[in-house]
């Protein structure tokens, strides 16, 4: 028995330590070119160890096409644990078609992906060294023509839900409303309904009064998976500090994206610029209430002339839908933090500016973990 734990453990050390050796290239590469030390000391090790989860990240740049291998590769080896990946459309066939195919992504490649559908799942996959995907909503509509489609979802694995997006829905007023209408009667129900049966309620897009009468008309904790920070930029998809306090006095989760609305347009958003939103909300709410939520994908986003005018394409439809947030002039990502490195890079960020190594272990995953059996339940 003794024998067979050592030989787990080790096994465990060998691809923990791979899935740092196969990022580290990449941040030495950037590191040298601004003559920077590649890493601070200990964050390989530390980052080898930490849960990794990004609250708000797809696994690929197109999941309905099958990964290369070298992509593959590098995803497995981010040293990520779990990523809470938006499944929803707004159209409910269009998100049963999105299930089948993380269902079929799993399935074609058992040895790198696996579903969370329970808290112990996000330390399943650490330690079988798996990427975890939470099933996620953003989008509403079909959730308010018919509500019990809430247990549905959540029998079919979707365990985190957002009540609105951007405009106003059947449930509230989102982040881009100017009436800031708040929560309605059936935004209460529906949160009354995801308490009950473990599903987390996520109030990323939503406007601030929704934000805020959300919170308090909670149970439980909630998720806020992919914001920004007005003090530090104000704008709409972003959260006051009244808010963050409230979240985090009800022990929710703050999640900091990495979009361009953490500065003004016409400036490209920088890591620095993310780190400036990070460090505030660790100092706002206590660091056992921060990670990051990307918005993202592990894989790096190249801006090939096809990408460039699949973000353009994608930028029209938006505006086209009244979606469109303010500064969406810019690409839709952070040139220096994109790819399978970019929660490594945020941790030695981090550790730059004077955060500790069990503060720079909570922003990775761990809070979120925590979260998440609290909403969920430990199982």
């Amino acid at each position: 028995m003794e024998l067979a734990l050592d030989r787990r453990n080790f096994n465990l050390s060998l691809l923990q330590f791979s899935a740092v050796s196969l990022l580290a290239p990449r941040l030495a590469a950037g590191a040298i070119a601004n003559h920077e030390p590649a890493v601070a000391p200990g964050i390989e090790s530390l980052y080898a160890k930490a849960i990794v989860v990004d609250s708000l990240c797809a696994p690929l740049n197109e999941i309905d096409s099958p990964p290369t291998a070298e992509v593959l590769a590098a995803v497995r080896g981010s040293g990520f644990t779990a990523i809470n990946f938006t499944i929803s459309a707004p159209g409910f066939e269009d998100t049963i078609g999105t299930l089948a195919m993380v269902q079929e992504l799993v399935d074609r490649h058992p040895e790198a992906f696996m579903i969370v559908r329970r808290h112990s799942d996000i330390a399943r996959a650490k330690r079988e060294n798996k990427i975890g995907i939470m099933l996620g909503f953003q989008y509403t509509a079909f959730l308010e023509e018919n509500a019990e489609r809430i247990a549905t979802f959540r029998q079919l694995g979707v365990r985190i839900m957002q009540l609105t997006y951007n405009n106003r829905s059947l449930f509230g007023d989102g982040c881009l409303e100017p009436g800031n209408a708040g929560l309605s009667k059936a935004g209460a129900a529906a949160i009354k309904k995801m308490n009950e049966i473990g599903v987390a309620v996520d109030l990323s897009h939503s406007g601030y009064r929704t934000t805020s009468e959300g919170i308090a008309q909670s149970a439980k904790p909630v998720l806020i998976t992919h914001s920004g920070c007005a003090a530090v930029y104000a704008h709409p998809r972003n959260k006051p500090d009244e808010i963050l306090r409230a979240l985090a006095e009800r022990g929710g989760y703050f999640g900091v994206y990495l979009m361009p609305y953490v500065v003004a347009s016409p400036t490209v958003p920088t890591r620095q610029h993310v780190l400036d939103h990070l460090v505030h909300a660790i100092n706002v709410c206590g660091a056992d209430h921060v990670g990051i939520g990307s918005d993202g994908a592990i894989e790096k986003t190249v801006l090939t002339p096809q990408q460039k005018e699949n973000f353009d394409k994608d930028i029209a439809r938006r505006k086209q839908l009244g979606i469109g947030a303010p500064g969406e002039d810019r690409y839709p990502y952070v040139p220096d933090l994109t790819g399978p490195d970019h929660m490594l890079v945020i941790a030695d960020e981090l550790a730059r500016r004077g955060q500790p190594a069990a503060v720079i272990e909570k922003v990775l995953g761990a809070n979120f973990q925590r979260v998440i059996g609290e909403i969920w339940g430990t199982d």
